[in-house]
């Protein structure tokens, strides 16, 4: 039996794991299908990377307490959503 496709709902809820490279080969294909066919999913893909590589470039002891404790917290009232 085969996988049914993936949606793009599904593909924002894994794209952390596909971009991690910790995505199950399995699942990894039917996104990859589904970027192969999906134009806003992989300009998704492509926001959430350069969103990683600008985050990823900002020291961390440049980011203020005050700062942080915000992104944590709209961090996790995203993940809650």
């Amino acid at each position: 039996m085969t996988e049914p496709e993936m949606t793009c709902h599904e593909l924002v809820e894994l794209v952390t794991e596909y971009l991690e490279g910790v995505m199950a080969p399995a699942e990894r294909a039917r996104l990859e299908v589904h970027l192969a066919g999906c134009r806003p999913c992989r300009h998704y893909l492509d926001q959430m990377q350069k969103t990683i590589d600008v985050v990823g470039a900002i020291p961390e002891e440049t980011v203020t307490p005050e700062a942080r404790e915000n992104l944590l917290s709209v961090f996790r009232a995203w993940k809650r959503g």
